[in-house]
């Protein structure tokens, strides 16, 4: 499968593009130049992490009938200090909330997303620390 995206500088620091019909602007911070016109690209390297994980969970927590209230994640990460400044740890925290949630099963969804589902998550094991963590009914 082939997938061609377009990314047009606008002006500054920012650039467009369109993601499957919706317009994405990315921009730095004006200390650099840009007009914070939209996120940074790295941010949104975690939020694809986010995102591809997240979906997995819920499929497969759907398809093992397991009822949740809520459910978040909050990825924590670490970046180099030279250049060129990359994460070099990230850590995804799940978190459940509702009652008598199945931990056996949460687990297994997560693992499940974690070691063969996410393809987000797969490529940057190649160069990046990964952890996991699964909180259940953490406070808000």
């Amino acid at each position: 499968m082939k997938t061609s995206l377009n990314v047009n500088w606008i002006n500054g620091m920012a650039f467009e593009s369109d993601v499957n019909g919706h317009k994405i602007t990315i921009d730095a911070m004006e200390s650099v130049g840009g007009a914070d016109k939209g996120p940074r690209p790295k941010p949104l390297m975690l939020l694809s992490l986010a995102g591809c994980t997240g979906m997995d969970v819920v499929s497969i927590l759907k398809k093992m009938k397991v009822d949740f209230d809520d459910f978040a994640i909050e990825i924590e990460s670490e970046m180099t200090e030279e250049h060129p400044k990359h994460y070099n740890k990230i850590k995804v925290i799940y978190k459940f909330w509702g009652k008598d949630l199945p931990i056996d099963k949460i687990q297994r969804a997560v693992s499940l997303s974690d070691e063969n589902y996410c393809g987000v998550s797969a490529v940057y094991k190649k160069a990046i620390e990964m952890s996991y963590e699964i909180r259940l009914n953490p406070e808000k």
